[in-house]
């Protein structure tokens, strides 16, 4: 599957491929500019895109951020556009445009309004895609709740808008700024676990109750036998493994466990990928059993392992006892990321999901009023959104290996590694 998961010729034909690839800078035509720039703002213009419950949370978030002037709203429903703008306007700020002429008007939003970045946190997550790209064709920055595409072909859109226009196209990753994730971050990047060598991670979480449908994992008109919801673990773990910065996800093979009779849904999907520096990984989905919420995050070097979501640690040769885990406390006294030894507290009372929330949107917002890259970009959102579809692929075909497409066509053999965040 080599040919597929390099360019989308097995999804068109003769003439209309050969236009395509010219149009995309596929291999073989000449290539876009690889990296977005952005010029430093004293203040972030933002769009927002879908106000529902996740949506209304970003937007208290995006109000609390210096710097950010929330312009303009859009929501299928008016009532919710209509409380947005309420927000907006109580917390000192001009009241936002509003926009909800039906599914489609968050394009007149973008090709309407003065903006800086629209934001992208619309379900069902088809819209994903189409959001991102008309704020980018618009001249926007685009920053979109995971995942940032449902197929290869939407990663491939993504990327390719990118670079055709130079904005950036980030996903709202919230779980790589978890105080644990990055702490094991720094404690790596300081040697301890020596080379890495393998990572687990999954998102186990009980979503089988009846819920609102606007917080299903994956919706219940999209159930799929696949790693349906990939990204929330695979992000730390790719940080930790420099993926598209010097390393990259080569194959993938996968399995799901399903219900019996006339229940064909998959209650737990199996993942395993391998990466090019010969690491592996293992990526589990598990949200229809019982079970307490874990993403395991476990990191494995030649010497040491952490499970960071257990507060378990063993360092060969530092650990108090040979062989024997002991609480990662004390190495929070001497390895605190310097990210959340200048914002922790910050991040704490700014809310969601221990702090992860507030610092997504913070880094988001300074790297955009500084000039700087933010911490992730496109090829991330590719590469850690195609593992569902690839899974996917994989479980129909008795566990085939499928290899991963090659965003950066390249490029992350030249890129240099993430390096320890600064505060501010």
């Amino acid at each position: 599957m080599s040919s597929q998961s390099d360019r989308r010729g097995f999804m068109m034909s003769g003439a209309a491929t050969a236009a395509a690839w010219a149009a995309a800078g596929r291999p073989g035509f000449a290539a876009q500019p690889s990296s977005a720039t952005a010029q430093p703002m004293d203040r972030v213009r933002v769009g927002l895109v879908g106000v529902g419950s996740r949506g209304t949370w970003l937007l208290s978030l995006l109000l609390g951020i210096e710097g950010v002037e929330v312009r303009a709203v859009c929501d299928i429903i008016p009532e919710r556009v209509a409380k947005a703008q309420e927000k907006v306007a109580a917390a000192g700020q001009a009241k936002p445009q509003g926009y909800a002429r039906g599914e489609t008007d968050f394009q007149r939003l973008c090709e309407t309004e003065e903006l800086d970045l629209v934001v992208n946190a619309t379900r069902p997550w088809k819209w994903h895609v189409p959001i991102c790209v008309a704020a980018m064709q618009a001249g926007k920055h685009a920053a979109t709740e995971v995942p940032a595409a449902e197929t290869i072909e939407g990663c491939w859109q993504l990327v390719e808008t990118a670079e055709k226009t130079r904005k950036y196209c980030v996903m709202l990753e919230n779980c790589c700024y978890f105080r644990e994730v990055m702490l094991v971050h720094n404690i790596l990047r300081q040697g301890l676990f020596g080379e890495l060598r393998h990572c687990e991670a999954g998102y186990q979480h009980y979503v089988g109750r009846p819920r609102p449908a606007t917080t299903q994992r994956p919706p219940e008109d999209k159930v799929r036998t696949a790693n349906s919801y990939p990204t929330h673990p695979i992000g730390p773990v790719a940080q930790w493994m420099d993926i598209n910065r010097g390393n990259r996800f080569d194959y993938l093979v996968s399995m799901s466990a399903d219900g019996t009779g006339g229940n064909r849904r998959a209650d737990i999907n199996t993942s395993l990928i391998r990466t090019a520096r010969g690491q592996t990984i293992t990526l589990y989905y598990d949200t229809k059993l019982p079970r307490p919420y874990d993403l395991i995050y476990r990191v494995q070097g030649t010497r040491g392992i952490a499970m960071a979501t257990a507060d378990r640690i063993y360092i060969e040769g530092r650990s108090p006892k040979p062989n024997t885990w002991e609480p990662m406390e004390t190495y929070y006294k001497e390895f605190e990321h310097p990210l959340w030894k200048e914002l922790g507290e910050r991040a704490r009372s700014g809310g969601g999901h221990g702090g992860g929330d507030w610092l997504v949107v913070h880094r988001l917002i300074q790297a955009l009023r500084t000039g700087a890259a933010p911490d992730m970009d496109v090829y991330d959102a590719a590469a850690w959104s195609c593992i569902t579809e690839l899974s996917e692929q994989s479980v129909a075909g008795r566990s085939r290996a499928m290899d991963f497409p090659d965003f950066t066509r390249g490029r992350w053999e030249t890129t240099p590694p993430l390096g320890i965040l600064g505060g501010e």
